[in-house]
């Protein structure tokens, strides 16, 4: 067998938490079977490209026989080939346009799109010679596993930022044996290698969203809700109060809502383009570009850009939408956390309270227990803000309490009051006339005046908000509708209190 010799490398020098788990990978690799399968974590931004590409080169001087990496989009294959070569690593990439490989000995690596390669091997098992090592690159999809018959007996490595499934009836553990876990999320911004993303979330009924059969939100419920009025007003105004004059990159889950936010921020005169996957090869690249050469540029998207996009520039990542999968949730903030010179923090707006149902994107997870047992995960033990409204009451803080001593503070349960109101055959909105009383007697028993009456009402404000969730949560009403009844909820005590006291 003749030696594959590598040219001397020209890339970045490595990171020593890369070099770490570089050889901790490869030592495993060395010591396992070739038929075991391994799986390696690392965050989105933490360098899986380089560190595989560095595994691919000692593997290649070690055992002299060829890599075969896998992969999903042709944007990944392009950065991992541009990686390869500059270690000095002749690379072949496997797209539709390769019907043989005839020349497949003036190469040491192969990287193949998972559907062209599977459609070669069907043809010819043996479209491939002298693969040594499989890495697959987004190890968590499940379109893959297609391949793995035809190199049963082959070292296989998944790399990914999430070890988990989106299919509980195909666990990853019946692909890999083990699972190897690098730096956290927290440490790597701890130790500057990583942006902080700051959180922001914004506060929304998600109600109305109806789950498919994938576990999913139908993006057909989804387009229904975020391309409202109501909607589209509070991801404008999330945008000017966080994101203002930032690089900012929008997910949403579907076509329609992507270009309802293009034409809302169109008429506001800010820079703003908008991508699907419809456009062409030289539309898509013309579009990125563009966002990568314009200061404060806007980009407004669907899911194409959760993987094989790069651009550490993006300042703010606006969640324009809600997710049950907790993949996704990483791969859109992942996008933004690459660290720059200039660039240290960045802006996540969540306008799907996914981060009440996930955690916060720093926030450790366990991905051992993950990888153990994904069905608790897919099947979602996360919550979302409004499962929280319904099982914890409002508790007025002791200090606001001491405001209204001249009353005894009622223990008003809306969840009962409402189950009442049913059994007793009346319309369900007396729960909230009945709750509107009780704050107005609150107020009007502890002021002596119009002024104070104010002011005790603001401190109410918390409480009131969440008997209105309660009940528009209750009565499965939409967001408009809780804005709507909280205004008029307060509108109502305040016309009172000032009749009272005038």
């Amino acid at each position: 067998m003749s030696e594959i010799l590598i040219d001397e490398p020209k890339a970045k020098e490595l990171y020593p938490y890369q070099r770490d788990a570089i050889d901790h990978i490869f030592k495993l690799i060395s010591e396992t079977p070739e038929n075991k399968n391994i799986l390696f974590q690392l965050p989105t931004g933490g360098g899986k490209t380089f560190i595989f590409s560095h595994i691919t080169k000692r593997f290649l001087e070690t055992y002299h026989k060829k890599i075969l990496i896998l992969t999903h989009r042709i944007e990944l294959s392009k950065q991992t080939r541009g990686v390869l070569e500059d270690l000095g690593i002749s690379t072949k990439i496997i797209n539709s346009e390769v019907k043989d490989l005839s020349d497949q000995a003036d190469f040491q690596c192969f990287i193949a799109l998972v559907e062209t390669l599977n459609n070669r091997l069907q043809e010819n098992e043996n479209f491939v010679e002298n693969i040594g090592l499989v890495i697959v690159d987004e190890a968590h999809y499940n379109s893959f596993r297609k391949i793995f018959q035809y190199f049963e007996h082959i070292r296989i490595l998944g790399v990914t930022a999430t070890p988990l499934s989106s299919n509980k009836k195909l666990p990853l553990y019946d692909t890999y044996s083990e699972l190897i876990i690098g730096e956290q999320i927290s440490n790597l911004i701890g130790t500057g290698y990583l942006c902080e993303g700051i959180t922001y979330s914004y506060d929304v009924n998600l109600s109305s969203l109806k789950v498919g059969s994938n576990g999913e939100f139908t993006t057909a419920s989804s387009e229904v809700l975020y391309s409202n009025a109501f909607m589209q007003s509070k991801l404008l105004q999330s945008y000017e109060e966080v994101g203002m004059n930032t690089k900012t990159l929008i997910f949403n889950s579907g076509i329609m809502t992507s270009r309802a936010v293009y034409e809302l921020f169109k008429k506001k005169n800010y820079p703003v383009k908008h991508l699907d996957s419809t456009f062409s090869d030289k539309d898509r690249y013309d579009t990125l570009e563009w966002f990568r050469n314009t200061p404060n540029g806007i980009l407004t998207s669907v899911s194409i850009l959760t993987t094989g996009f790069d651009e550490p520039s993006v300042e703010t990542v606006i969640l324009n939408r809600a997710t049950k999968s907790l993949t996704l949730y990483h791969q859109m903030i992942g996008r933004a956390s690459r660290i720059l010179p200039t660039k240290k923090k960045f802006n996540i707006i969540d306008l799907g309270n996914n981060s009440r149902r996930f955690g916060l994107w720093q926030a450790p997870i366990d991905w051992k227990h993950v990888f153990a047992a994904p069905h608790l995960y897919i099947e979602q033990r996360y919550k979302d803000e409004w499962d929280y409204e319904l099982e914890h009451e409002y508790v007025l803080p002791e200090a606001i309490k001491e405001r209204f001593l001249n009353s005894a503070i009622e223990d008003f349960n809306l969840k009962d009051k409402y189950t009442q109101a049913i059994k007793a055959g009346k319309k369900t909105i007396t729960v909230i006339d009945d709750s509107i009383e009780s704050h107005f007697a609150l107020v009007r028993d502890n002021a002596s005046d119009f002024d104070e009456a104010m002011e005790l009402f603001f401190y109410l404000t918390e409480e009131i908000s969440h008997r209105c969730k309660l009940y528009c949560r209750c009565i499965n009403a939409t967001q408009n509708f809780y804005e709507w009844i909280f205004s008029n909820y307060k509108s109502k005590i305040r016309s009172r209190l000032y009749n009272w006291f005038a």
